[in-house]
């Protein structure tokens, strides 16, 4: 062929700044494109000629001594023509449009420069100051053609020296990213972008050989005249036999669920998510019609309080990596779980803008969400054991997505499940069935179950169910279930410490003189204008409790989770002494001293501190006072 010299087609000289500035926090990019490319040309050479593709890889060159970056494949390659379509060429439409729109400053993240107008080849001039293209197509009698180009603007084209099949790209990568002459942060990046593509990809360090002593050359040379040939035949054997690809070629997701294990699932988990512990179960995701989905989904133990919890989904394309955690594929309530979506019809460079508007995007959203609601309630009916041996774990993530997706809240209505502090599980319907009773418009939970005991069991010991709803997502939640339920039956959730209408005791109570006690309590608060009340309480061993009102208190919760603890309102609390008890019947009784202000102040803290720690002050004057009970108590 002629040699020929010409400029990249398209304005060039405006395309590589836009590519180089866009892309720059993610300049490792240009290796995903062109091992991307190489499984491509595999990929048509096994659809023209399937028994030549047969045995194809992929291999990444990193060779730090020549400062080059090789890329070869032995796929279908390109003739001249090709080579003047497909690189010098770039083909797309729109281009003044597109440089207009991203002639601003919109995040990179926005962007999505590579993969829209292809210009995936063209991203190794991120971090390369030559690039060279030699290939030689598979059609019989073709010409190898030989691509070079230092700025991605200019080239030279001529014809090759390659003899066999495929296509070589050798990268001299600049001074200035000699990050990627690194074996390990090659690796690093193929393992990210590349551990799923379908053609095999191998790695190779050339390391440079240390020159021998001219006679020892010699003698080496004399001795191993007769086995070189053998000896270099078996070597290529054994590291053709050690030498495995970087990628698994049939990931798990991409196989029919009847071909996999519980423990293909496991082991699978370890290694993408590199967790020790199982995964709870799992939900495989295998769609043709009305559009491609394959995947898995992992429910993860959550341990800790919701605010830790981090999941990680990853997002691939035909087995090519895209992103982590978009929220526009994977509806955000699903963050919290692990696992893997591949959509081989999104391209490999989707921009936010493009997943917001577009529709089949928002089917797959909802196709996704409809299956982990199929699998929930499907184990709720029909394993409900283990359904509610899973609970403690998975009960956050289902609360979170009760209230940020409504489909999924109609779905999941009747399998949400309140763990009692006796350890049963109910639904809402079972509970209002066991405590309609005594209690029809209300459920009552505790938030602290150890600290809340005395109040705990003003219900437990009346037959009552009481709720544990300890996590930092059930202060929202509860307000959820609130406002979302049938307003006609206004039904409310209440905390144990917030109310004790329903707990008035049967029989007859001493007089007490209300008077006195009220004055006591007031003392004791150091509130006047604190309300006090006198009431037969069912356990005669309470003698005071502090009930707080209960919006309040959320609202001023909330406002510590979200870190607006200036906005807090003054706490709405009143007192409850409980005529019944023996102490506040023989405080009634006492005429008012320092030894009466003392059990009552006492009592006060011993109510507080079931409520809430006590501040420093509280609880040094709260322990110096005990001792004085301690004392009082050994005169008796």
């Amino acid at each position: 062929m002629k040699p020929i010299q010409g400029n990249v087609s398209i304005e060039a000289e405006n395309i590589m700044p836009i590519i180089k500035k866009w892309l720059y926090s993610d300049k490792d990019i240009f290796i995903r494109e062109v091992v991307s490319n190489g499984c491509d040309a595999i990929t048509k050479l096994r659809m023209a000629d399937f028994a030549l593709a047969q045995g194809c890889s992929v291999r990444v060159e990193v060779d730090r001594e020549k400062k080059e970056l090789r890329f070869i494949d032995d796929g279908i390659g390109m003739t001249e023509e090709e080579v003047k379509t497909n690189i010098n060429q770039v083909a797309f439409s729109g281009a003044q449009a597109f440089l207009k729109e991203y002639a601003g400053d919109k995040p990179q993240e926005e962007a999505g420069i590579i993969g829209h107008f292809g210009l995936g080849f063209y991203s190794v001039f991120m971090v390369a100051d030559k690039v060279t293209i030699d290939t030689l197509s598979f059609r019989e009698g073709a010409t190898p053609v030989r691509w070079e180009s230092e700025d991605g603007m200019t080239f030279t084209m001529s014809e090759g020296e390659r003899t066999t099949r495929g296509t070589t790209i050798t990268l001299r990568v600049s001074d200035a990213e000699e990050e990627f002459l690194d074996v390990w942060r090659v690796r690093e990046v193929l393992e990210r972008y590349c551990s799923f593509m379908a053609v095999p990809i191998y790695l190779t360090e050339i390391k440079k050989e240390e020159k021998k002593p001219e006679a020892e050359v010699k003698d080496a040379e004399a001795e191993d005249a007769e086995t070189e040939d053998a000896a270099e035949t078996e070597e290529a054997e054994e590291k053709k036999e050690e030498e495995k690809p970087i990628n698994d070629t049939q990931p798990l997701y991409a196989r029919a669920p009847q071909d996999c294990t519980d423990e293909d699932y496991k082991q699978f988990y370890r290694k993408v998510f590199h967790e020790f512990d199982d995964p709870l179960f799992w939900i495989h995701l295998n769609v043709d019609y009305p559009f491609k989905l394959k995947g898995i989904l992992y429910f993860p133990k959550l341990k800790e309080q919701f605010g830790g919890i981090e999941g990680q989904i990853k997002l691939y394309s035909g087995q090519v990596f895209v992103a982590d955690n978009i929220k526009e594929v994977i509806p955000e309530f699903l963050m919290l779980l692990k696992g893997v979506i591949d959509c081989p019809d999104f391209p490999l460079n989707v921009s936010r803008s493009f997943l917001q508007n577009d529709g089949y995007v928002r089917r797959i959203s909802q196709h996704i969400t409809k299956k982990v609601a199929d699998r929930l309630t499907g184990m709720f009916k029909s394993e409900r054991e283990a359904y509610e041996g899973f609970w403690p774990d998975i009960h956050p993530f289902i609360k979170y997505g009760v209230m940020r997706d409504e489909k999924f809240a109609e779905r999941m209505k009747d399998c949400l499940l309140f763990k009692t502090t006796e350890g049963k599980f109910l639904t809402l319907s079972e509970y209002k069935e066991r405590n309609g009773e005594k209690l029809p418009d209300k459920m009552v939970y505790t938030s602290d179950p150890a600290r809340q005991d005395a109040s705990v069991r003003l219900f437990t010991e009346r037959g009552i169910d009481v709720a544990v709803l300890d996590q930092l997502i059930d202060v929202n939640f509860v307000s959820f279930m609130e406002y979302s339920g049938d307003p006609e039956s206004k039904f409310r959730y209440v905390r144990v410490d917030a109310e004790l209408d329903s707990l008035t005791g049967e029989g007859d109570a001493p007089a007490l003189d209300s008077d006195k006690l009220i004055a006591l309590v007031r003392e004791a608060a150091g509130k006047d204008d604190l309300t006090v009340e006198i009431k037969p309480l069912a356990n005669e061993q309470v003698p005071l409790m502090l009930i707080e009102d209960e919006q309040t208190r959320r609202f001023n919760d909330m406002g510590r989770i979200y870190g607006r603890s200036e906005m807090a309102m003054p706490a709405r609390f009143s007192v409850v002494l409980n005529s019944r008890n023996k102490t506040v019947a023989r405080l009634s009784e006492r005429e008012k001293d320092e030894t009466s202000a003392l059990l009552a102040r006492q009592l006060y803290d011993l109510a507080e501190l079931s409520r809430q720690p006590l501040e420093a002050e509280q609880m040094t004057a709260f322990i110096r006072r005990s001792m004085e009970v301690v004392e009082l108590a050994s005169r008796l």
